[in-house]
């Protein structure tokens, strides 16, 4: 993967290559948020989500396998931050955050103006460190 804080070829060209300047620009400050208060290398998971850190997790059904710890996907219609799995929708940090959605696992938005980066990181760190506390 990589020394800690480098940035991979396949990460950087896919953020590179995204047609939507806002996106690229969001991306990059993503990327740099993200490999800070994680202090993890990015990888790319293909085809399009960014990954820090990387557990295994086995469900009591069986059921077993790899994942990002925290991670973003700049989508064409949305920022996608794999985030929401620690902390849920009713958390206060969100009614603070700015304008957003959000699903099982993901928080969604449509551009890092619409949203307040301090709020955004206090979250990635709870969900970082959570994930770390239960699978790591």
């Amino acid at each position: 993967m990589g020394t800690k804080n480098s940035i991979p070829k396949d990460v950087s060209g896919f953020i590179n290559g995204l047609e939507n300047k806002t996106r690229r620009d969001d991306a990059k400050t993503l990327l740099e948020l993200f490999q800070r208060i994680t202090g993890e290398s990015p990888k790319l998971w293909p085809p399009s989500i960014i990954g820090f850190g990387e557990y295994h997790y086995k469900y009591e059904s069986g059921h077993e396998g790899d994942s990002l710890i925290v991670g973003f996907s700049p989508r064409k219609s949305n920022l996608v931050m794999y985030v929401m799995g620690s902390v849920g929708s009713d958390h206060p940090l969100m009614e603070k955050l700015g304008k957003h959605k959000t699903g099982k696992a993901c928080l969604y938005v449509n551009k890092l103006a619409d949203i307040d980066i301090a709020i955004l990181e206090k979250i990635i760190r709870i969900s970082y460190n959570a994930t770390i506390k239960k699978y790591c």
